[in-house]
């Protein structure tokens, strides 16, 4: 759904809404509508050890302009943090400051990104484990500081070092337009599992794209979220299994026609299901979506066995069912990676969302369990948490409820479905899989009932 309050203070009402206080969104830069004279500015790279110079080689290594030190008058793509080497809070003082100082200088839509230790009190001393902990605290704050469509985010390195090829793919992502809407998020690198890839085939599509000669399934694809995440998974090179329910098949087949994909209808709770999937991909999953997802909204003390058993089945137990068949059957391909839909709901919690947020609750539970067992495949399980998304299901909302929610974010604006897709699809990503059991949030940092 279109935000006309979006338009119109960056059109007619600009002055107005600066004059009034009110607030001023900004388009966001996402992936084919970044413009050069952005992409082209530098990248200032702090940090005095080691680590920060290896990091600032690699973006020279694939094209970026790179600073160690702001200069005056100079826009900024970028301004990354790197930290990994302090020991104490008193450590943090020269680094932060200087980011802070070159704050000004960040371009619209610009990008600070932190990287650093991830925290880890029983195995850390006490000052290492406040420091690191202080970095999360810091960067989210800055996040919430952050003007014109500019983010910030971290890397944290959990027994990976910052050669790990999913540091680059996660550079990549956080600072390309593809992370729109993603702010006061980390992202956790466990392992130097996965394959290293340079920033142009990071951003290159169809067959040179990251996806490229990749089958990907993705349940209940037939609208909304579902089919951003079926087009952009197509985009980058995947080949896609779309499957909806029957009364969907329509939406479904345009879908996948226009992708030049597969529609599979069926009923994700049925117990052949998993069985059905895997006959219509003809061979092993490489990437599994599980999209689909329904709500039965009601308050607790009205809740029905029906609303509450409903949800339960379609949005966590389908995939347990699914994920344990394939498995079972040697279905998955090695490296095969899943990726799932959470919801903030699941963290935070959403009156008279009981039902909804136990299933997306269940599901960043079973992400983090079966980790291990990915891993021992060569690939990974990951979730994606969005916020509030403009979907056909947010455009019910009555209006005041729907502006108000559109502006609690740091970013002032909902997100839109191709956010979700694109996180889907860096998180699907071979460079990707020393990311594994995380849950990102996609919700330009608004927690819902939080």
């Amino acid at each position: 759904m279109k935000d006309t309050y979006l338009s119109l203070v960056n059109g007619p009402l600009k002055q107005v809404a600066k004059t009034l206080g009110l607030p001023q969104p900004v388009e966001l830069n996402r992936f084919g509508s970044t413009p050069a004279s952005y992409t082209n500015r530098p990248v200032l790279v702090l940090g005095s050890g080691p680590g920060a110079q290896n990091l600032a080689d690699l973006l020279l290594e694939n094209g970026l302009e790179v600073r160690r030190n702001a200069q005056s008058g100079e826009k900024l793509r970028a301004i990354i943090a790197v930290l990994d080497d302090a020991k104490s809070p008193a450590d943090l003082s020269p680094i932060v400051l200087e980011a802070g100082a070159a704050l000004r200088s960040l371009a619209p839509c610009g990008r600070v990104i932190t990287v650093s230790t991830a925290p880890d009190a029983k195995n850390q001393t006490p000052e290492l484990a406040a420091a690191v902990q202080g970095i999360t605290g810091f960067t989210r704050s800055v996040a919430h500081e952050m003007r014109a469509g500019a983010t910030a985010n971290g890397i944290l390195l959990d027994g990976a070092d910052l050669t790990a090829p999913s540091v680059a793919a996660a550079l990549w992502f956080l600072l390309s337009g593809k992370s729109a809407y993603v702010s006061g998020q980390f992202l956790t690198v466990s392992s130097d599992a996965g394959e290293r890839l340079g920033l142009d085939a990071f951003m290159s599509t169809g067959a040179n794209g990251p996806l490229a000669g990749r089958r990907a399934v993705v349940t209940g694809a037939a609208r909304g979220i579902g089919a951003a995440i079926a087009r952009n998974l197509a985009r980058d090179g995947a080949y896609v299994i779309g499957v909806d329910m029957p009364q969907a098949g329509q939406a479904l087949a345009q879908v996948t026609n226009e992708i030049g994909g597969k529609s599979v209808q069926l009923d994700i709770t049925a117990a052949d299901a998993a069985e059905k999937i895997a006959e219509a991909v003809g061979g092993p999953v490489d990437i599994l979506v599980h999209n689909a997802g329904i709500t039965r909204d009601k308050m607790l003390a009205n809740m029905d066995a029906g609303r509450w058993d409903s949800v339960i089945a379609v949005n966590i137990a389908a995939q347990t069912m699914i994920n344990a068949h394939l498995a079972e059957k040697g279905l998955f391909a090695d490296g095969a990676q899943v990726v799932s839909l959470a919801s903030t709901s699941g963290i935070a919690g959403n009156r008279g969302q009981t039902n909804y947020a136990t299933s997306k609750a269940g599901v960043i539970g079973l992400t983090a369990a079966s980790a291990e067992e990915f891993a021992g495949r060569h690939g990974s399980i990951n979730a994606v948490a969005p916020g509030f998304i403009e979907t056909d299901m947010t455009a019910k909302m009555p209006t005041l409820t729907r502006q108000v929610a559109r502006r609690l974010s740091s970013l002032q604006q909902g997100g839109q479905p191709v956010d979700v897709a694109e996180a889907i699809g860096f998180l699907a990503s071979s460079g990707a899989r020393g990311i594994n059991g995380e849950t990102l949030r996609v919700c330009g940092q608004n927690m819902v009932g939080a």
